[in-house]
């Protein structure tokens, strides 16, 4: 079952901000068997994890870089250095897409780094809780750079990643009790902000998934 979900993966993709993750136990078990035989130079291994993580992927560095061409770019840099870097990926209660994510905003950080712009995380998208014109997004950049750095990162993996309180729980390893006090607190702290700074974006509330 393995070899053929890595088998009947495309060739080639094209990038689109995913809002949503199969958290599935088959799909964990595939990772984990995925991960495994990556770490010993399988490509197809490599693949399957590309074409499972890529879009999630491209969606968070695109919070971050606020360019189509150069998530792609940055997208594209994770995935190539995977093979050399998931050597260091130990599976002791931190979730593979959760480890991605790190490496992911590490290198969209450097990628600003090196243009000389200042690194930025925003959940201004068209798919995101928050809807404003240019100078509002202004103002939600600055307005999440003065959260705590918890309360930010849920508000980026609800409204930009696309992830369930549950699934943060998982990658955070917190309780699902204590996502939703983070994401409550984030918001008011973040809305409150704009108030301040003047600026007070529309908000709705994050999109749930259909039921079957």
């Amino acid at each position: 079952m393995i070899k053929e979900a890595f088998s009947a993966t495309p060739g080639t993709i094209g990038f689109r901000s995913r809002t949503s993750l199969d958290e599935s136990h088959e799909t964990r078990d595939r990772t984990r068997l995925a991960v495994a035989r990556a770490k010993e130079g399988d490509q197809e291994a490599i693949r399957y994890l590309y074409v499972t993580y890529s879009h999630n992927i491209y969606g968070y560095v695109r919070s971050i870089v606020r360019d189509d061409h150069e998530a792609e770019d940055v997208t594209q840099h994770v995935f190539a250095k995977l093979m050399t870097t998931l050597v260091r990926y130990d599976d002791r209660g931190v979730p593979f897409f959760a480890w991605l994510l790190r490496l992911a905003r590490n290198a969209a950080i450097d990628h600003l780094r090196a243009n000389r712009l200042t690194p930025t995380e925003t959940v201004v998208d068209p798919d995101a809780s928050y809807r404003a014109d240019s100078d509002c997004a202004d103002a939600v950049k600055v307005a999440l750079a003065t959260l705590p750095d918890e309360q930010r990162q849920v508000v980026i993996l609800r409204h930009v990643v696309g992830l369930t309180p549950g699934e943060i729980a998982d990658r955070m390893g917190r309780s699902e009790g204590a996502i939703h006090g983070l994401h409550h607190r984030g918001r008011r702290a973040l809305q409150r902000e704009l108030q301040r700074l003047g600026s007070t974006p529309l908000t709705r509330a994050p999109r749930q998934p259909v039921a079957a």
